[in-house]
């Protein structure tokens, strides 16, 4: 029989290599260039010049998902949303921007999707969800008592081959904001864009088979307005 302790020393341990294996992979991984979104950035900046953004909103960050989610604002018309997705961005982008893009604004809630395009790198999952621990790290320090919502990556037919990937990193993150439910939310974007046949559903995606077409972005709608702040 395994001794209680000798069950405490191998958690301890297979914890270590699972970090160690963290580390290595973010090693690996292709490094990102932050100065690719200066221009991006600008158009921001020139936003909130033209059109000063909501006090305290709730903020959509994250990749070309966010950004390309034009009916923000119609979809969520009684919130006082604010889309800051920059496209083709990665988990370490959204940490380096962290403070300009986030902690700037003072929301009230964080949205956040990510993970798509590290996969998609070739990122493993295990990165990806020590890089969702990091943001994490960012709200308590700088953002304690604002709630953070993570969008589930999705499935798409271009990156289909990943989405056991996708799947897992979504099971690694699912499973920390279960046992961490105070400021955090899990919302499952995955799955309703998915058919009777377990794949994505065409009439979702636009000709790049990567991005959703509106009637994908109704689905997220009608599925992430249920966990908005008012």
């Amino acid at each position: 029989m395994i001794s209680r302790s000798f069950r405490r020393f191998f958690s301890v341990v297979t914890g270590l290599a699972l970090a160690a294996t963290a580390q290595m992979a973010a090693a690996q991984a292709p490094p990102t260039n932050p100065a690719q979104w200066t221009e991006e950035l600008r158009a921001f900046a020139r936003q909130d010049s033209l059109t000063p953004p909501p006090k305290h909103p709730i903020l959509f960050y994250g990749s070309s998902s966010i950004r390309k989610w034009e009916t923000l604002q119609q979809d969520f018309a009684n919130r006082p949303v604010l889309n800051r997705g920059f496209g083709g961005s990665r988990f370490p982008d959204a940490l380096y921007y962290f403070d300009r893009l986030v902690v700037a604004y003072h929301p009230r809630q964080v949205i956040l999707y990510e993970g798509d395009n590290d996969i998609g790198s070739g990122a493993t999952p295990q990165e990806v969800f020590q890089s969702f621990l990091a943001f994490e790290k960012l709200m308590q320090q700088k953002l304690p008592k604002v709630p953070l919502v993570f969008l589930a990556i999705k499935p798409s037919p271009s990156r289909w081959m990943l989405y056991p990937k996708v799947q897992e990193a979504n099971q690694l993150i699912r499973a920390y904001i279960e046992q961490h439910p105070r400021h955090l939310r899990y919302v499952d974007t995955a799955t309703p864009l998915l058919g009777p046949n377990g794949k994505p559903q065409p009439p979702f995606y636009v000709s790049d088979s990567l991005h959703m077409t509106p009637a994908g972005y109704a689905v997220w709608t009608r599925i992430v307005g249920k966990r908005l702040k008012k």
